[in-house]
């Protein structure tokens, strides 16, 4: 076994550089507002899909999603004018943020903001405005397509609006990766603080794909499960699995140097020990089948991290249901720890319970990640229930718990061949 953390006592990693750690941690997601929410759903193996209530899904193949139902961002710390002003995936960005930033206790009159960033991305974006903004121009006009349409509709507000809510004055960023780009923002984030650009961030995505358009893409595409039972609809690594079920929500978290973290007096809730970024530069929505570009970025978060592959507590995979996607990160798995031992190392999706999130992912299954190492535990995967022989991973029907772990690691994929994986681990003020 390899000794993870080799010599990375107290706040610095052996090469000099700043261990990272998660401080605050915040969702909404279709399981509900809030990360208690979410992590119960996930852990009693919970299906939060259910039929399309947003809009008229007559003529659509596809009449099931993972809504937010019955969320009133008024009611969640976003006032009327600000409702009438964001779009959806900026609401449940403020929301999911205002939670990680009130958890995390950081007093920002205390802190020097300048040193504080906002990384915090969305694979679409306004899809709803923008939808709203082409129907307005071709029925009425230009001069009837709202003013308030580009601020409102790209992709880059939700940033911008978090930064000006705190006043985070560090760098902004929005990072598309499509259905990566939480999980992206998090590790840009990352780099940025274990280099010592910044001190803090907050970090995550953002999406509001239950949409008219959206829909009809995805399904004309064949990514879609056209189920009509939500039970059976978004199954990972299952035999039936036919397609992803659209799901929305945010994930954010705050990020700090550990030196920082502990000259405060915080929380640590984990750390975050590895981030490996990859590319497949194979096909436009397909991954590189043999899932070498996967496995190259888990490789790297493990590595990073002063971690071997033997280290390896759980995968929580990206695992979409899309049998194209589960295959190849089971092979990408193989690649990593091997034939025997990727059948033994417990694997989860929280797909099954959410949806895929599309940009929004990878911030909420690293929320979920960081739970389950801070909790000893592994989520089960709802929706799994029939092997599938050509992807025979270690799925879990059942929650695992009193399972310590070195490490674990969250795999999100992107449209484009974008590869990440962090590795997350529970904090310890002397690694070991």
């Amino acid at each position: 076994m390899s000794e993870g953390n080799v010599g990375a006592t107290g706040a610095r990693r052996p090469d000099g550089t700043h261990r990272v750690v998660i401080t605050g941690m915040g969702a909404v997601s279709p399981a509900g507002v809030g990360v208690e929410a979410l992590w119960r759903a996930v852990m009693g193996r919970e299906c939060c899909i259910g039929p399309v209530t947003r809009f008229d899904t007559e003529g659509y193949d596809v009449r099931i999603a993972a809504e937010v139902r019955g969320f009133d961002p008024t009611e969640h710390g976003i006032s009327k004018k600000e409702a009438r002003r964001f779009e959806r995936f900026v609401q449940y960005a403020i929301v999911a943020s205002d939670e990680a930033m009130a958890q995390s206790g950081l007093d920002l009159e205390a802190e020097d903001t300048t040193r504080i960033a906002c990384v915090f991305g969305t694979g679409i974006g306004g899809i709803d405005e923008l939808q709203s903004g082409f129907f307005t121009l071709a029925e009425k006009g230009p001069k009837r397509v709202s003013p308030l349409f580009i601020p409102t509709m790209i992709g880059n507000i939700a940033a911008g609006n978090l930064s000006i809510r705190y006043g985070l004055r560090g760098e902004c960023l929005n990072v598309v990766t499509a259905c990566a780009t939480g999980a992206h923002s998090i590790g840009a984030a990352v780099r940025d603080i274990r280099h010592g650009y910044i001190d803090a961030a907050l970090a995550g995505g953002s999406e509001e794909s239950v949409s008219p358009i959206c829909l009809a893409g995805f399904s004309n595409l064949g990514a879609l499960s056209k189920a009509e039972d939500p039970a059976l609809a978004s199954l990972p690594f299952d035999a039936r699995r036919a397609g992803f079920v659209a799901g929305e929500g945010a994930g954010a978290v705050v990020l700090e140097s550990l030196e920082h973290a502990l000259a405060r007096g915080a929380n640590v809730l984990a750390e975050v020990t590895g981030f490996g970024s990859t590319g497949d530069a194979y096909h436009m929505t397909a991954p590189e089948p043999s899932g070498e570009g996967v496995a190259r970025a888990m490789r790297q978060a493990l590595a990073e991290g002063g971690f071997g592959p033997e280290d390896l507590g759980h995968l929580n995979a990206h695992g979409t249901g899309t049998p194209p996607n589960d295959s190849t990160e089971f092979k990408a798995l193989e690649a990593l720890v091997g034939p025997e031992a990727a059948r033994e190392v417990p694997v989860t999706s929280v797909k099954g319970t959410t949806g895929h999130t599309l940009g929004a992912a990878g911030a909420i299954e690293a929320i979920v990640t960081a739970l389950s190492v801070m909790n000893e535990s592994v989520p089960p995967t709802a929706g799994y229930a029939e092997a599938d022989p050509e992807c025979p991973a270690n799925v879990l029907t059942e929650a695992r718990t009193g399972y310590a772990q070195k490490v674990a690691l969250s795999n999100s994929l992107g449209f484009g061949g974008h590869n990440a994986s962090l590795a997350i681990s529970p904090f310890c003020r002397t690694a070991k």
